[in-house]
């Protein structure tokens, strides 16, 4: 039996044989999952409905299987209506999420379009499509070193 809260099997196959530096992305509902990915990633679809499941639920479960170096998100361009509303409130939610895991690492936007090249790079293994509605709710994680 498991010790951590990831049980999905393929995601946990999939972190087992990643490395240092492997990419992993947590889609939101509106992310081009079957568009926009590395040549090595395997996608999985956890988008059962509108919401259900979240990043963050997600986020959660991932950070408690694996080390994780960087966490970025998909930064809002400025041209975006969004961008004068500051930032998502689920960036606020991530951060809670990582604390709570007991990492030292920040949420770090990236631009959008080298949130894209960053994730269609040989590096990305996995993308965990989910049914999360909140915008601007993807996360990039940067995969760690386990330590003794």
């Amino acid at each position: 039996m498991l010790k951590h809260q990831l049980i999905q099997p393929q995601i946990n196959e999939v972190l087992a044989r990643a490395g240092h530096h492997a990419k992993i992305l947590i889609a939101d509902g509106n992310y081009p999952a079957s568009t926009k990915k590395g040549p090595n990633a395997e996608v999985v679809c956890l988008n059962l409905s509108p919401g259900c499941v979240t990043v963050s639920q997600v986020l959660r479960a991932v950070l408690s299987a694996a080390p994780v170096d960087y966490v970025n998100t998909m930064g809002i361009p400025a041209d975006d209506d969004y961008a004068r509303k500051g930032e998502p409130p689920v960036w606020k939610e991530f951060r809670k999420i990582i604390k709570e895991a007991g990492l030292d690492t920040k949420v770090e936007p990236v631009s959008k379009w080298d949130f894209y090249k960053a994730v269609e790079s040989p590096d990305h293994v996995l993308t965990i499509q989910t049914g999360d509605q909140a915008l601007w709710a993807n996360v990039l994680l940067t995969m760690g070193c386990r330590t003794a």
